[in-house]
């Protein structure tokens, strides 16, 4: 199980208190964020949009601006190429737009999965050229395509890189980098060398978003254009939330106000996918774009064509929006029951093989689509806490995904043994890749023996921001929490615990009885409900080694029991059919 600690960092909590109007609790909490001095503490509780960092910080945007202003004016055709995943169809949905508003001539390409790959590619490129367009656009990608965009600029093309990724780079025997940009005529990327823009962990819609704020601005149109710029940032929002940034700085003011304006979206679009999926908008919250949203867009570059998404934000008309939004949640549902399935043998795989030890997972499931690789990555990532690599065999070689955790870099580590590779891409915790097949076990064995994790490296931590009883808890108190949202990462849900909770009696919920709901007394007497929404097979194994199984049984006839629990815990608040009352979310226990 992993280990708890609890976060012991230390600041004048009564002061912090008093000069913000918050809890002690509050401020311990946002300074085990690293939150620490006032003006920043300021902007985490009430940042706005005008204190975002200016496009122009960003190497490249005043030659963007003025090169694709030029563009306009001349009435050149100019085609923005994105990227499958919900940041590539956001970042292309903005950009598209954002230069339609200008009365430009633009269109869009999304690259097919399957046929296409990963961003720019020669087919693209001589597409392009065929169809007679001037000036290439990127988004989401594009900083490691330089041949492609070499192959562009052979055939007289402008080419314009908006990305976020790492710069790809060689390494010499010394350690130093060489980074090896593209040859475009403008490349934006906030991790591109010389590039001092403030805060680097920005997605590739925020980029995209940052280029058209600063055209309209460039353009003398930005306040007859403000509604068009306000429906984008949701995008950006979206984005945000959907490519795992970091929700911090101007992250977190970007997400903070996209969310609300979400709630509000003129976008049918948008609109009919939460209709489809019954969110109700004014509860609205990062969880919901990033577990329910968020994948209905993903599906659809993963089991057909990421078009299909782009075609939903563009929609005019609800009637048209609500078909195609049901389209997309149907091939998120196939998406989850394909991903399952193939969860299940990539297990099997590790248990069989004795891969439990290896520090790397590499895990080759041939028949699998590959679309659905990063996600099976992702929850063995979870499962066994260590950087995974799922690969599947594609059209042309084996195709894989990468997840990693906070400790290994997966981008730099995959630099490492760039021989096995025929593309590569990624940053520190996600990455993608080709490969002959013939060299998978090759690249296993030596990724491994490559690897420097230590045993405390790949143990999970679960750092407490408060030990705190429940009988703490409060409706005023669960309110102020609300001042933390929006959560996720790097602006975790703060986590509670108390010690020896006491158990009084268990059920299971839900369609398919893997809800746990508990009641439990706390240490003035009173008793609370509290839900559990992970493992229950794992919670009564585990119930069972400390108690016994008789003790189990007890716990859920609501007989008098010896269970007592440590947990982590996060109150809430729970209406249902006109009452409102207070309740504790589980999350893990010892």
């Amino acid at each position: 199980m992993a280990k708890w600690f609890v976060a012991a960092k230390r600041a004048d909590f009564q002061k912090i208190a008093k000069e913000f109007g918050i809890s002690p609790v509050l401020a311990r909490i946002i300074r085990n964020r690293d939150v620490i001095e006032e003006e920043d503490i300021r902007k985490y509780l009430y940042g706005t949009m005008e204190e975002l960092y200016s496009p122009l910080l960003l190497k490249g945007m005043a030659e963007a601006t003025r090169l694709l202003a030029e563009k306009i004016q001349e009435g050149k055709r100019i085609r923005v190429i994105g990227d499958y995943d919900a940041d590539g169809i956001c970042s292309t949905f903005i950009l598209k737009k954002g230069l339609s508003s200008l009365n430009a001539s633009v269109d869009t390409v999304i690259p097919h999965r399957m046929k296409d790959g990963y961003g720019l590619n020669e087919h693209l490129v001589e597409e392009a050229f065929r169809d007679g367009i001037d000036t290439i656009v990127t988004c989401d990608n594009g900083i490691a395509a330089a041949s492609q965009i070499a192959q562009a600029k052979k055939y007289g093309m402008t080419v314009i890189v908006t990305d976020h990724h790492e710069v790809p780079y060689e390494e010499n025997a010394e350690g130093e980098r060489h980074f090896l940009l593209p040859p475009a005529d403008v490349v934006i990327d906030p991790k591109q060398p010389e590039c001092s823009y403030p805060f680097k962990e920005i997605c590739g819609a925020f980029v995209a978003w940052k280029l058209i704020s600063q055209l309209f601005e460039f353009s003398g149109k930005k306040e007859e254009l403000r509604e068009v710029l306000e429906e984008l940032t949701e995008f950006a929002a979206f984005a945000t939330i959907c490519d795992v940034m970091q929700l911090q700085d101007e992250n977190r003011i970007l997400v903070k106000y996209g969310l609300s304006c979400m709630k509000n979206s003129k976008n049918p679009g948008l609109r009919a996918l939460m209709e489809v999926n019954e969110i109700d908008k004014n509860k609205l919250s990062a969880f919901h774009i990033g577990f329910v949203l968020g994948p209905c867009l993903n599906a659809s570059g993963r089991l057909d064509t990421a078009a299909r998404a782009l075609q939903l934000l563009e929609a005019k008309e609800r009637g048209e929006a609500v078909v195609m939004a049901s389209e997309l949640k149907q091939l998120n549902d196939s998406r989850k029951e394909l991903t399952e399935i193939y969860v299940k043998k990539a297990i099997e795989q590790v248990e069989n093989f004795g891969w439990q030890d290896e520090k790397v997972l590499v895990i080759f499931l041939p028949d699998c689509h590959e679309s659905i690789a990063g996600i099976i990555a992702g929850r063995l990532k979870e499962r066994y806490y260590k950087p995974v690599f799922v690969l599947t065999r594609g059209e042309e070689g084996v195709k894989g995904s990468g997840r990693s955790i906070e400790t290994y870099h997966m981008y730099e580590e995959m630099t490492r043994c760039a021989r096995f590779f025929t593309k590569y891409g990624g940053h520190k915790m996600a990455a993608g890749l080709s490969m002959r097949e013939e060299d998978v076990e090759d690249f296993r064995k030596e990724i491994n023996a490559l690897c420097r994790l230590t045993p405390e490296d790949m143990e999970e931590r679960i750092h407490i921001d408060v030990p705190m009883p429940v009988s703490y808890v409060s409706f005023s108190f669960v309110e102020e929490l609300e001042l933390l949202e929006p959560f996720g990462t790097g602006n975790p849900k703060p986590v509670f615990a108390q010690k020896d909770l006491k158990f009084i009696s268990a059920r299971a919920l839900g369609k398919n009885g893997n809800v746990l709901k508990f009641t439990v007394l706390d240490d003035m007497g009173k008793r609370w409900e509290m839900m559990y929404f992970g493992n229950k097979e794992q919670f009564e194994e585990y119930v069972t080694s400390k108690y016994g199984r008789s003790e189990l049984f007890r716990l859920y006839e609501g007989k008098d029991c010896q269970v007592s629990l440590s947990v982590t815990y996060y109150p809430g608040i729970n209406s249902y059919q006109g009452n409102t009352k207070l309740q504790l979310v589980m999350q893990q226990y010892q």
